[in-house]
Order: structure tokens, then C-alpha cells, then sequence
């Protein structure tokens, strides 16, 4: 066994895995998994900065971590940042203040590296389940892009396009700084039109119609799976690997979309940091759905973390 630790600093959340990985056998053992709301995308796709708010919670975010990769004796890091900090100006700032706090570097990826971290951590346990068919379509919503990879047991395919679910709440739903309390429905079809022309950007690279499998990534389908399932809490082994049927998304996105903050935030299974957010997200997993005729999305826990962790393993 070799003990890692993997941090993905996406445009959202700030994601933390300490675990002991044997690549003989393939097992990854969670030592410490956790997730802080960062938002650290705020305001780039408006300013191409990164906001010095921002900056200061993900910061704070990596002291915490700092502390608990000593805690728990890793022999190595990664840090993987991902689209907020690819596309602002200022990100020489982010990397020196991560650099500082935890001795490595950030490697901003680009969204091919991260399409294929995605791939790894989302579907290494599922190898051997005869249920599931290939090849794997693999949708990695998160808060500044979303990636699809489609695969067997290697990428075959990858695309990145900037249809995350923070960045089409700021384009889209944001009036007067304030998101709209139930969105419009103008709002709502011009978000459909921009995941309509990414998803035409990626089917240009990336087979999606041929999958056989859907597997969905990241929070915003995580919490849609806590949802459908009435969860009383957000609950991640329930989450892991359940299955989502397309009416049951499509029920739930309307949902969301019709619903006032107040409404969402009530919701039992729903992080503050993902109220606001969480209509855009589940759009663009509904449109994924559509776009490529799946009767059910697999939901997995298991990510471009688990992904960065067996690189470093």
C-alpha cells in the first residue's frame, strides 16, 4: 500500500482524498475524503480574475488540508486545479499562495488531462460488472465546465466545453447580483441554447451516441441521485454507484427549476454552497440524457480525485 493525497481545486468546491492505494490489486482506501465550497469561479467568466474573496476561502481550505495530509503521514500530493484557474489572469497569484501553504505546486490541467482523471476514478471499480454495458460515457459536471469522456477501459475519447453549472448560473440567471427566485423561463431556454451548442461542440470529437453506459460525475448529479432517493442527508455510500431514470431527472430539473431559493435551500440532502447553483447543473445532466437517449445515469462518488490519487499511486 502507498499512502496519497489528491486535492482537485475545481470552480466550486475544493475536494480533498487521503487513502492508501495498492495499483496490484487496485483497491483505494479512503483515509480522509472531503469537500469545502469555495467558489473560487466567482465572477471569472465576467472578469477573467480570480476575486480576492475567492482567493482567501480557498486558501483557508488548503490550511485545513494541509493539516490533515500531515496528520495522516501521505508520502505524496498532487494538486489538480481545474477550470476557474485555467482561465483567469491572475492565476500565477493562486498558484504561489497554494505553493506556499502546501509545499507543491498547482497543476492547472487542461481539460483532456482532466477528462481522462475523470475517466480512471469513475470507472475503475466498475470493470467486471456484467450489467453495464461499454463503451462508458462518462459526464463530469462541474462548476466551470463539464468534460464527457467516452471509453472502454481507456479513454478513447475526451472533450472539455464551458458549460458548468456555476458558470451558467453567473451568465444566465444572475440579475443585479442576485440569481433569479424562481429563474424566468427566458433565462432557463438561454442556458438550454448554450449546453445545446456545447454539446454539438463535443459530439464533434466525441462519439456520445454510442455509449452504452452513462456515468455521471460531480455534485450537481450526486445531488440530484440524494433527491431522487429522499435522502433525509446527504449520504455517499446511498449515493455510490445508484441509478437515476431519465423521468425521475427530468421530474427533478423541473423541480429545481420552478423552485424559489427558500425552496431549495429547504431541501434536506442540499449543501448551502449548491442552492443556488443546482438548477443549471441539473439542466445540463437532463440535456446530456436527451442529447443521447439514456433511459438512467449511474451515479459514482468516485471521480477525477479518485483519478489524481491512483496517478500519484
Amino acid at each position: 500500500m502507498t499512502r496519497v493525497a489528491a486535492i482537485d481545486c475545481g470552480t466550486n468546491s475544493i475536494r480533498l482524498l487521503v487513502a492508501d492505494a495498492d495499483p496490484a490489486t487496485g483497491e483505494l482506501v479512503d483515509l480522509d475524503r472531503r469537500m469545502t465550497i469555495v467558489r473560487l469561479g466567482q465572477g471569472v467568466d465576467r472578469t477573467g480574475r480570480l476575486a480576492p474573496d475567492a482567493l482567501d476561502r480557498t486558501f483557508a481550505a488548503c490550511r485545513e488540508y494541509a493539516a490533515i495530509v500531515k496528520e495522516h503521514g501521505a508520502e505524496q500530493l498532487r494538486f489538480v486545479a481545474t477550470s476557474a484557474s485555467r482561465d483567469a489572469e491572475n492565476r500565477d497569484e493562486f498558484v504561489r499562495g497554494v505553493l506556499d501553504i502546501l509545499g507543491v505546486e498547482p497543476e492547472v490541467i487542461s481539460g483532456d488531462q482532466e477528462a481522462a482523471f475523470s475517466f480512471t476514478g469513475a470507472t475503475k471499480e466498475l470493470t467486471g460488472r456484467d450489467s453495464l454495458a461499454k463503451p462508458y460515457l462518462v459526464v463530469d459536471i462541474g462548476g466551470g465546465s463539464t468534460e464527457f469522456v467516452v471509453g472502454e477501459d481507456h479513454v478513447r475519447a475526451a472533450r472539455s466545453v464551458d458549460i458548468g453549472c456555476v458558470r451558467m448560473t453567473e451568465r444566465h440567471l444572475v440579475h443585479d447580483g442576485v440569481v433569479g427566485d424562481p429563474p424566468a423561463r427566458e433565462q432557463i431556454e438561454a442556458i438550454r441554447a448554450d449546453i445545446e451548442a456545447a454539446l454539438d461542440l463535443a459530439e464533434e470529437s466525441v462519439p456520445l451516441r454510442e455509449a452504452r453506459t452513462l456515468v455521471g460525475l460531480a455534485g450537481s448529479v450526486t445531488t440530484v441521485s440524494a433527491i431522487a432517493q429522499d435522502l433525509p442527508e446527504y449520504d455517499s455510500e446511498a449515493i455510490h454507484h445508484s441509478r437515476v431514470s431519465y423521468d425521475r431527472v427530468r421530474e427533478i430539473t423541473e423541480r429545481l427549476l420552478s423552485a424559489t431559493h427558500a425552496e431549495r435551500a429547504a431541501i434536506p440532502s442540499m449543501h448551502p454552497g449548491r442552492v443556488d447553483v443546482i438548477g443549471a447543473g441539473a439542466l445540463v445532466l437532463l440535456s446530456v440524457m436527451e442529447r443521447i437517449g439514456a433511459d438512467e445515469v449511474v451515479v459514482s462518488e468516485h471521480d477525477i480525485l479518485d483519478g489524481i490519487a491512483w496517478s500519484v499511486a
